[in-house]
């Protein structure tokens, strides 16, 4: 069994380049996936893996939080995805150090019409593709449902590997929070799912 955060995403992003890897492209992005399918039916999940940019991250000294099914994946969720969702901070001062990530790894913002800069990064969200990843870049000022998604940036945890890398990831409590303010059956889904993983760990905790 697998129990690192980290290592869980390494296995499911080596299964999802495994499971793609003979489809051919369909011209879907992440933006296009299917509310129930999820990413995993899409072109992200070709060659997906995460840990370019977020190595590039770790190595400029931007604090994002992962969210969305990579997060979910880190928790010990069971299904897999194609892409990366992140959170920071949106202030303008962070934003110089979260487009030198990006540009490290070649990344693209989705609208070609938006340069790779740093005040680009200052929007509510912003769509982006790398070799590795493609996803959403949020800010708090996206609207999120009523929910204070700035207090999950100070609630999030940090998961190191030997070789000192830190990825920082949405605690499951905030996680849960977010899938069930979407409310996509795929969301609602998950929620579910990690639900009964924090059930297990509760009742492991009073054994």
């Amino acid at each position: 069994m697998i129990n690192e955060p980290l290592e869980r995403l390494r296995a499911a992003a080596r299964r999802t380049r495994e499971l793609a890897l003979n489809r051919a492209g369909t011209g879907l992005g992440h933006q296009d996936a299917d509310d129930d399918v999820g990413t995993i039916g899409t072109d992200g999940a070709l060659g997906f893996d995460p840990f370019p940019l977020l190595e590039a991250l770790h190595h400029h000294g931007v604090r994002a939080v992962v969210i969305g099914q990579v997060a979910g994946i880190m928790h010990g969720s069971t299904e897999l995805t194609g892409d990366l969702d992140l959170l920071w901070d949106g202030l303008p001062a962070h934003a110089p150090a979260l487009a030198a990530a990006f540009t490290a790894v070649h990344a693209r913002l989705a609208d070609d019409s938006v340069p790779l800069r740093p005040e680009s990064f200052l929007r509510p969200k912003v769509e982006f593709t790398s070799p590795g990843a493609g996803g959403d870049c949020c800010t708090p000022a996206l609207p999120w449902g009523g929910l204070r998604v700035a207090e999950f940036l100070d609630r999030a945890i940090t998961a190191a590997d030997p070789g000192g890398l830190e990825v920082h990831y949405a605690c499951r409590e905030d996680l849960i929070r977010m899938r069930r303010a979407i409310g996509r059956p795929k969301d609602l889904r998950r929620a579910a799912e990690l639900e009964a993983g924090q059930s297990v760990m509760e009742k492991r905790r009073q054994t």
